[in-house]
């Protein structure tokens, strides 16, 4: 938690306070709980987190904040705890990604830019800060730059972000406009491929920029307003990247910098700039006071201080994004590069779904109101693109990891009633998958598996099609048709198609029908593999749809068990040149990367609850902690922290659109849970403690409840669901 000391002194630097009078009493209330203090930015922000860093709203379309001068894989979203090198401060960002994008639009105050008639090298006015003179909370950033002296703060409203910049007295008051430098690609495509600026008066600078990384085609207009008149100017060009110098001057009191960005068009900035009319400490304000309305939604009760903090970071990272994709005017860039208006919904981009189906998104479906709108961005992006979205970013498909999960979110969506969701256009978007012939998937549909001598990653991507498929069989049940229910659920059982019972191993099967040799299941190569980003000890349980299923393919429970704990006692060694995303090992359950997340759930399936408590809490102490490297893997858009959320509170989403929670082990004493029908739905956890970690009895409403799961209606109806905790289970 930050200090209630730290706090006031961010306050006095603004010059105002930090949250509002609110209109009615439970917003004061609200506010005066400040769950804002519970969240550290920084977590995340080490080790292969890769969390953004800087000032945002919840789901908005500006994530302002530092980039990084060193490039590399952990700096993804274009800040790394290890540095302390500033080269601007961009407008957009990713948080918790394994590619790196955006980052787009940097400013840079400066003071002694070298004046000079070539290209401009960053090495002229990138800068050094110190740890202790920076401080992030949830829609602030503050850092003074060395060695040029200048205080830098930053906070953001929706689509508009508000610099504010206190110069030395004595020196000359200068900004960079970089439209060359971003978050760095690791896809190695061109970068930026092409820019232009202007200075139109005095006070206003407009640009674009256009760049080939993760999005192949990335465009982000924005408009610039500053607060002083602009003495004088030079604009640097070179190749398609350019930069402009802006020189104010000496400078008595502080430089406001207001920019609006639009994936659409210049007069789409000037649109959302002239919307924005409130001061820099006014956006702060507001932007605190969203992020504790949001916060709320989940009110909390624990003895362990850190417990909390981890607790409210990571639902703070849940809801970075998705991000708002559409101008004030309704105006939004389509996936087929048409603009678009609409005021039926507002579309959303960044979906991290191969990520966020499991969790995150499961998440939402309790807390979040815009659920209606996730869905018909991705069925507006079907419509556009004439494919079913897979990792959309900024009206690009990256085609990013495998499967086609847009699917289970939608069907989720559909399942539990939201309304504003077509059903039979959900439907008609979900079912293509059964004609799609890319990466595998005209071998499901001809042969029932894919041969992994005809396709990389054949294991990983059979697994999570049938996932896919087992979505599509259920909306088709709940619509009555019946033939495509019997089709879909077929499919979704192919996974038995590479469970090998000898090794008792999903494996590669070939052409021929017999399985890939040599076999190793601790081994992972990154592109060469049946697997992705894991091995088949990690991927032989990837079945959330089927765990009965996957039991009788071990022969039985005795043998399922046997196997599952084997899991958690085999050497955690991997092989030269495995993924570096294979982390948070406790034998070759890897907790750093997303397959695995489901897996200590399997335990309750079997009636062994037990394992799964002892398990969780090994997670809970070894891989989340209240630092910056206190993620074990990368945030991945919120599913590593969603996975928190959930378990802390004591269950979890095992199959993403069945609408059951698993029970696990609770963290936390008390939970309200505010939904997002109105309603509430508490948690008690009686007895709960560092020893007592077994659930013992489960009370619902008073009644006891002899289920190893809830149900989405259970807690949708509100409630008090009451878990009597034990140290040892008789």
């Amino acid at each position: 938690m930050i200090s209630n000391s730290v706090f006031k002194l961010s306050v006095l630097a603004l010059g105002t306070v930090a949250l509002v009078a609110c209109s009615n009493s439970e917003k004061k209330q609200i506010a005066a709980e400040s769950y804002v203090d519970w969240v550290d930015p920084l977590i995340g922000s080490g080790g292969h987190g890769h969390v953004f860093v800087g000032a945002s709203i919840p789901h908005g379309m500006i994530q302002l904040g530092p980039n990084n001068n060193k490039k590399g894989w952990d700096w993804c979203s274009g800040y790394h705890d290890s540095d302390s090198t500033i080269i601007g401060f961009a407008h957009t960002h990713l948080s918790g990604t394994g590619i790196a994008d955006l980052g787009d639009i940097l400013l840079m105050p400066a003071v002694s830019v070298i004046d000079s008639a070539g290209y401009l090298p960053s090495s002229a006015y990138v800068s050094t800060f110190l740890k202790q003179e920076e401080l992030v909370t949830p829609g602030f950033y503050q850092v003074k730059l060395h060695p040029s002296g200048v205080n830098v703060e930053l906070t953001a409203g929706e689509r508009v972000g508000m610099h504010r910049y206190v110069y030395p007295s004595d020196k000359k008051a200068q900004v960079v406009v970089d439209l060359e430098n971003s978050a760095q690609s690791l896809m190695l495509r061109e970068g930026t491929i092409s820019s232009e600026l202007q200075l139109i008066n005095d006070s206003t600078v407009v640009g674009v920029r256009s760049s080939d990384e993760w999005a192949m085609n990335h465009t982000v207009y924005f408009r610039s307003i500053f607060s002083k008149s602009i003495l004088n100017s030079r604009l640097y060009a070179k190749e398609k990247g350019k930069k402009m110098v802006l020189d104010f001057g000496i400078l008595q009191e502080p430089l406001l910098v207001k920019t609006a960005v639009s994936y659409v068009s210049s007069e789409g900035a000037l649109a959302n700039l002239e919307a924005e009319h409130r001061t820099f400490d006014e956006v702060h304000e507001d932007a605190v006071e969203l992020w504790n309305d949001a916060l709320s939604k989940i009110q909390v009760e624990v003895k362990d201080d850190n417990v909390k903090k981890m607790f409210y970071t990571a639902l703070y990272h849940t809801m970075i994004s998705p991000s708002v994709f559409q101008d004030v005017d309704g105006s939004y860039k389509g996936a087929d590069g048409k603009v678009y208006q609409t005021s039926d919904f507002v579309p959303y981009t960044i979906f991290s779904l191969w990520d966020t189906y499991r969790a995150v998104h499961p998440l939402y479906t309790l807390i979040d109101t815009r659920n209606a709108d996730y869905v018909n961005s991705l069925l507006a992006i079907y419509d556009q693109q004439k494919s079913l979205p897979i990792w959309h970013l900024a009206a690009n498909e990256t085609s990013c990891m495998v499967g086609v999960h847009s699917i289970p979110v939608i069907v989720d969506a559909c399942l539990k009633g939201f309304s504003g969701i077509d059903v039979e256009r959900a439907y008609q978007a979900v079912k293509s998958i059964r004609e799609m012939n890319d990466n595998g998937l005209d071998f499901v549909r001809n042969q029932e598996y894919i041969p992994a001598d005809k396709i990389s990653w054949s294991v990983a991507r059979a697994l999570e099609y049938a996932i896919d498929d087992y979505a599509v069989a259920q909306l088709a049940k709940h619509l009555g048709k019946e033939d495509d229910y019997q089709l879909f659920m077929k499919r979704s059982k192919y996974y038995a198609h590479y469970f090998d019972s000898d090794s008792g191993f999903m494996r590669g099967k070939l052409a021929d029908g017999s399985w890939r040799l040599p076999f190793d299941p601790s081994h992972s190569l990154h592109m060469e593999d049946d697997y992705v980003e894991g091995n088949a000890w990690q991927y032989t349980w990837l079945v959330p749809h089927d765990p009965q299923g996957l039991v009788k393919l071990f022969g039985g429970k005795k043998q399922f068990v046997e196997k599952l704990d084997s899991l958690f006692i085999v050497s955690s060694e991997l092989n030269e040149g495995a993924s570096i995303d294979i982390t948070g090992m406790i034998g070759q359950y890897a907790h750093g990367n997303e397959p695995s997340h489901h897996i200590l759930y399997l335990y309750p399936y079997v009636g062994e609850r037990a394992k799964a408590a002892k398990l969780l809490h090994q997670v809970y102490d070894s891989f989340y902690k209240a630092t910056p490297d206190g993620l074990i893997g990368n945030e991945d858009c919120g599913q590593m922290s969603a996975w928190y959320i959930f378990s802390a509170m004591g269950f979890y989403p095992v199959n993403p659109v069945d609408g059951t929670f698993v029970f696990g082990s609770p963290l936390l004493d008390r939970v309200t849970m505010n939904l997002n029908n109105g309603k509430k739905f508490e948690i008690i956890a009686h007895n709960n403690s560092q020893r007592n970690i077994y659930i013992k009895s489960i009370k619902l409403n008073g009644k006891p409840y002899d289920k190893f799961y809830i149900t989405y209606e259970d807690i949708m109806n509100g409630g008090v669901l009451e878990f009597e905790i034990v140290d040892i289970l008789n």
